[in-house]
């Protein structure tokens, strides 16, 4: 484990109350830190039944076996607007949003962060499944050692002044080893399963929590060629890729499954094909050239002609890229890719040389 070896510095872990997290803890701890133990209270909407109380239940226990503090630090105005009103805005705007991304940006990176620091910490940590690398010219965020949870891809907006004081405790441990730990720790939470996604959506169907906040009427769903298919609930409620949720006035009982290949938010339609946009097979969905806006670096742009690896999605296979700069438009740029690239506006770009990420922006 390549933790640095504390003494004494004060760090203040963010503790989800899941095994990662609470491991996180215990490392630190391990390693002579000064431990605190936060859980970040998010919002919920009081129409779903959450599992916050149980899931900071368990991160008390976690903190009182560990024999460290333990804050409960309220960001539910910042998660509201940060997280579910973005959400909303880009659904609305016919963009998919990547929440995971926009929650680390501004809640554990941004407020918790900032909080943090003021409190005297001299590191933040979380249980994320990433490392730091620094460099002559700064210090950048890499990949985690575990390919299959490897969470740099929801990272890539932290700059090297985060990063600098920020620890990834298991971020060089495969899973299996973190659950093992976890035992060895006598963590009372060691056999929990792992948390899957943000607490609201993960209750409720993303059309159901999205017609809270927006009207809709009924649509067309049609073909590529333009003939009218069937009928959906409304274009907003539908991501790229869905297979469920529209009536489509099927020719035969054997016909093939139709996906969402495209939706006009002003018209109201969605497009649907048999081929599945997420494969990389259909070709109105695969992108030669990807433009960014919203652009972030941890210390410097990518250079004009250098060939760098991106993925357009958690887990894609890497592609090979160069990026040129949009002359006049402030962090905007141009990513052209090796080999057409499955992509979706409103999702993130994220760049990589090598093991290390060094950015990226956002699909427009």
């Amino acid at each position: 484990m390549n933790i640095p070896r504390g003494n004494n510095q004060k760090v203040y872990v963010g503790m989800s109350g899941g095994v990662d997290s609470s491991v996180s803890a215990a490392l630190l701890k391990e390693a002579g830190y000064d431990v605190t133990g936060v859980f970040i209270k998010v919002w919920q909407p009081d129409w779903v039944t959450c599992t916050w109380k149980e899931d900071r239940l368990d991160a008390l226990r976690v903190a009182a076996q560990l024999d460290i503090p333990f804050i409960t630090l309220d960001l539910e105005a910042d998660y509201k607007k940060h997280v579910v009103d973005y959400m909303v805005s880009e659904y609305t705007a016919g963009r998919t949003p990547n929440p995971d991304v926009m929650c680390n940006k501004y809640v554990k990176f941004g407020a918790f962060f900032d909080w943090a620091i003021k409190q005297g910490a001299d590191y933040v940590a979380t249980g994320h499944y990433a490392q730091t690398v620094t460099r002559a010219d700064g210090t950048y965020l890499a990949k985690g050692n575990d390919p299959t949870k490897d969470q740099s891809y929801f990272l890539w907006t932290l700059h090297s002044t985060h990063l600098k004081k920020t620890l990834f405790p298991v971020g060089d441990i495969e899973k299996t080893e973190v659950r093992k730990l976890a035992q060895k720790f006598k963590l009372p939470n060691a056999t929990k399963k792992d948390s899957q996604g943000l607490c609201f959506i993960g209750k409720v169907e993303l059309k159901e929590f999205l017609s809270h906040f927006v009207t809709s009427t009924k649509g067309n769903v049609i073909s590529e060629t333009g003939k009218v298919l069937g009928s959906h609930d409304g274009a907003v409620f539908y991501t790229i890729g869905q297979r469920h949720g529209f009536t489509v006035d099927q020719s035969s009982p054997n016909e093939l499954p139709y996906f969402v290949i495209n939706k006009n938010i002003d018209q109201n339609t969605i497009t649907v094909s048999h081929d599945d946009p997420r494969s990389l097979v259909h070709s109105p969905t695969l992108w030669k050239v990807i433009r960014l806006h919203n652009t972030l670096w941890s210390n410097n742009p990518p250079q004009e002609g250098k060939v760098y690896q991106v993925r357009a999605r958690y887990r894609q296979e890497l592609v090979e890229c160069v990026f040129k700069k949009i002359v006049g438009q402030e962090n905007e740029w141009l990513a052209e890719v090796s080999q057409p690239l499955g992509a979706t506006p409103g999702q993130s770009l994220v760049v990589y040389d090598q093991n290390i990420c060094i950015g990226g922006g956002s699909i427009i």
